[in-house]
């Protein structure tokens, strides 16, 4: 493999913000004859997601574990096709790879979008814990399954959706399933989306010298309301300096570290990191509102990518302990 190149963790004045919707960023962009699967992409910015690559004319599959509500939330949709995947099944992510590849299809675009937050313990089949399982090491053994697919695309994009939870927790490599240390939702978020972006910064590095190269970005959507705060309280709410009007919408006090999105621009940094041109070449970076972030060693939750979800050191360890907890080895 030749020397993977760096990409900075600097902006590139992508002229877009924070504001700029998914369908703003495609623009008149033209992904006839493209294929993309968007895990999630049923629900919240994973749907306006595939909606937007499907309207610029991708074909579009929906990997969903709950079909009906796929199936109802997609329907009038054109150029969607759904297919059944449980992210918490390693059988299941098996035998949806399986499918895809016998199509014969290359894949050209992989959202990595579908995920939990905040959860109760719960733990897999596996023993994994939840947060970690579902939004890291499904996703992991899913891409390595496509590999192949990816490779046979020539020039390929896989997006991994991460958060700025990701400034709560870097990877506990010690116990990262919670079995010695008492369980914390908040850390165990935050070390899923760290590994979100450890993720990318890896497989990136990997994918360069594959065909025209595969590059990967992670990143950040924004504070939107989606199905994605089902577990939150009104005491993590409040921590958050949001209060809940009385239609259930969230209000966001001035000392919230957020600033909320609606779906069409939660959709759009997501949109930015799969289609956009002046991305081509580059890869491995961590990005918010349609621009590759800033790194930050500042407290919170507010710009940036803390050190250590960008640490390639970090990234290579998280690489050898997912093959070691998922049985799964990438193609190189």
């Amino acid at each position: 493999m030749s020397t993977p190149s760096f990409t900075p963790q600097s902006p590139i004045g992508s002229g877009f913000g924070a504001e700029t919707t998914a369908a703003e960023v495609i623009g008149g962009l033209d992904l006839t004859g493209k294929t993309a699967i968007v895990t999630g992409g049923y629900a919240g910015i994973g749907r306006e997601t595939a909606r937007v690559l499907a309207a610029a004319g991708a074909a579009v599959i929906v990997p969903a574990r709950d079909l009906e509500k796929a199936r109802a939330n997609l329907h009038g949709l054109a150029g969607i096709e759904i297919a059944s995947l449980d992210l918490l099944d390693p059988a299941s992510i098996d035998a949806f790879a399986a499918w895809f590849l016998a199509s014969g299809r290359p894949l050209d675009l992989l959202i990595d979008n579908a995920g939990v937050m905040a959860a109760p313990l719960t733990r897999d089949a596996r023993g994994y814990e939840i947060q970690f399982a579902t939004n890291h090491l499904g996703h992991f053994q899913l891409t390595a399954r496509l590999w192949p697919a990816l490779v046979k695309a020539g020039k390929a994009r896989v997006v991994a959706v991460s958060s700025a939870g990701h400034r709560f927790s870097g990877i506990d490599f010690d116990d990262p399933n919670f079995e010695r240390r008492p369980y914390e939702k908040w850390q165990a978020y935050g070390q899923s989306k760290t590994a979100n972006v450890l993720f990318a910064l890896a497989l990136d590095r990997r994918g360069q010298g594959q065909g025209e190269g595969i590059r990967a970005f992670s990143l950040h959507p924004g504070a939107i309301m989606t199905d994605l705060g089902r577990h939150l309280t009104a005491d993590d709410l409040k921590a958050f300096g949001v209060t809940l009007a009385a239609d259930g919408s969230w209000i966001l006090g001035p000392d919230s570290p957020f600033k909320l999105k609606t779906i069409p621009q939660g959709a759009a940094t997501t949109v930015w990191c799969a289609t956009n041109p002046r991305l081509d070449g580059l890869g491995g970076v961590y990005c918010q509102d349609c621009e590759i972030a800033v790194p930050s060693s500042g407290e919170g939750l507010r710009d940036g990518v803390h050190p250590w979800a960008v640490d390639p050191e970090a990234a290579e360890r998280l690489w050898r302990l997912s093959e070691k907890l998922t049985g799964v080895a990438f193609l190189e």
